[in-house]
C-alpha cells in the first residue's frame, strides 16, 4: 500500500505547502489566543485552525477542515496518475468529533436545532458528504484509539487492502479540540503547557520539557495499490493496549515493546534496518521515558530521532496524521523536517531540517487508554 496523495489543514493554514513550509520555518504554529484559562479570562499558546474552506459544505470548521483536507489529497493522488478502483472506501479518526458545535447545541441552542443542523454534528455526516461529492460506495467507518486513532486508521486502511474488502481507501483524520475546555483539563492533568510559546515548553527528548502544546488539524492521505507517483509505502503496522491506566503508560513498556515487534513483522522489517524514528514526541515525562527505553532496548540507539510536536503541536487524535504527512512529504523531498534543539538532548535526535538518506522509518503514537501503535514506512 502506498500514499498516493495528501491534504492537510492545520494551525499553519490551510493545505500541506502550507504546512511543509511551516514544519521547515522552525517556528511553532501557536499563537496566543484569548478566552483559555479557569475563568476565560486569560490567553494561551495554542494552534488554531484559522477560519476557511468551503461554506456550502458545512457552517462548522470541523466538518469544513475535514472535507477540504479530503479535497486535495484526492486531487494530489489524480495529478500523480491516482484512478480510483470500483471501490473506495473512506476512514475518518477521530476522537471527539465536532467539540465546538457540540458546545454550542447545548449551550446556546439548548439542545434544540432544525433536523438539517442537527445531523451535522453526527460523525456519519462528513462521511456521507465526502461519499455523496466524489460517489464512493465502498466501506466507511469511524475510528477512535485516542491519540492513536490516525495510526490505527492507517493500519486499518491496509488491512482493507490486503483482505480485498476496497481497491483504494480515503484515510481522513480530524481533531478540532484544542478548546478553552479541553485545554484546562490536559493542563490539569499534568500534560499540556499554555501558558509558554511551546518551543520553549515541549522539548522532546530534552532537557526542561514541560509538555506538550494542543493544537488542531486535519489531515487526508489517498492509499492506494496503483499510482504512478507515490510518496511512500506504508509497509505495516502494530497494535497493542497496555490495559494498565486510562492515562498513565505502562511502567514495564511490554506492551510498547510488543506493539514495534507485531509493526516490524507484518513489515518484514528488522530493527536493524530502521533508519527514522518519527516519535510520539509530546515532550511529557513518561512519554520521553518510554520512547527512549524503546530506542535503547529495541533499536540499539540507532535510528536517528525526530519528532513536529514542539512545531505543529499535539493534534490529538490527528497528531499521527500530521506526522505520517510531514514524514511523506520528506521522502519526496529529500528533507526530514524535525524542530530544531532547544536544550540539551539525546545524541541521536537531529536538529531542524536535515537532509533525508533514505530507508525505513517507523512511526509510534502513544494514545491515552494505554493504546499503541506504530507504522512502518519506507521507500516505494
Amino acid at each position: 500500500m502506498t500514499i498516493a496523495g495528501i491534504g492537510a489543514v492545520t494551525g499553519y493554514g490551510w493545505g500541506r505547502e502550507t504546512l511543509w513550509r511551516g514544519l521547515l520555518s522552525g517556528k511553532s504554529a501557536a499563537s496566543l489566543q484569548p478566552g483559555y484559562g479557569v475563568n476565560r479570562d486569560e490567553y494561551a499558546w495554542v494552534s488554531l485552525i484559522p477560519d476557511g474552506g468551503d461554506p456550502a459544505v458545512s457552517d462548522s470548521r470541523f466538518g469544513r477542515a475535514m472535507h477540504e483536507s479530503a479535497r486535495e489529497a484526492i486531487a494530489d493522488a489524480t495529478a500523480r496518475g491516482w484512478r480510483q478502483g470500483r471501490t473506495v472506501g473512506v476512514l475518518h479518526a477521530i476522537v471527539l468529533g465536532d467539540v465546538a458545535n457540540w458546545r454550542d447545541f447545548y449551550l446556546v441552542d439548548h439542545g434544540h436545532r432544525r433536523s438539517r443542523d442537527y445531523m451535522r454534528l453526527l460523525p456519519s455526516t462528513p462521511i456521507s458528504v465526502l461519499q455523496q461529492e466524489f460517489g464512493f460506495h465502498g466501506p466507511a467507518m469511524n475510528i477512535s484509539a485516542a491519540c492513536s486513532s490516525a495510526n490505527v486508521a492507517l493500519i486499518t486502511a491496509k488491512l482493507w487492502l490486503d483482505a480485498g474488502v476496497a481497491d483504494d481507501v480515503i484515510c481522513v483524520t480530524t481533531d478540532m479540540s484544542a478548546t478553552p475546555d479541553m485545554l484546562e483539563h490536559f493542563v490539569r492533568l499534568g500534560a499540556a503547557v499554555g501558558d509558554t510559546e511551546p518551543m520553549e515548553a515541549c522539548r522532546p527528548f530534552q532537557t526542561g520539557s514541560r509538555g506538550f502544546g494542543m493544537g488542531e488539524a486535519s489531515v487526508a492521505f489517498v492509499l492506494s495499490r496503483s499510482v504512478r507517483e507515490p510518496y511512500v509505502a506504508v509497509l505495516g503496522g502494530g497494535i497493542t493496549n497496555d490495559a494498565y491506566h486510562v492515562v498513565s503508560v505502562d511502567p514495564s513498556h511490554d506492551q510498547i515493546f510488543d506493539c514495534a515487534r507485531k509493526a516490524m513483522t507484518a513489515a518484514d522489517v528488522a530493527p536493524e534496518d530502521v533508519r527514522y524514528f518519527n516519535a510520539h514526541g509530546t515532550g511529557t515525562k513518561q512519554c520521553d521515558v518510554a520512547e527512549r527505553d524503546l530506542l535503547g532496548q529495541m533499536f540499539d540507539d540507532r535510528p536517528q530521532v525526530y519528532t513536529v510536536k514542539p512545531l505543529a503541536a499535539h493534534c490529538q487524535g490527528a497528531a499521527a496524521g500530521v506526522e505520517v504527512a510531514a514524514a511523506a512529504l520528506g521522502y519526496e523531498r529529500g528533507i526530514v523536517p524535525a524542530a530544531p534543539i532547544v536544550a540539551p538532548a539525546y545524541e541521536r535526535l537531529l536538529d531542524g531540517p536535515t537532509p533525508f538518506e533514505g530507508g525505513v522509518t517507523v512511526k509510534l503514537s502513544l494514545g491515552m487508554g494505554g493504546n499503541n501503535s506504530m507504522v512502518v514506512l519506507g521507500p516505494v
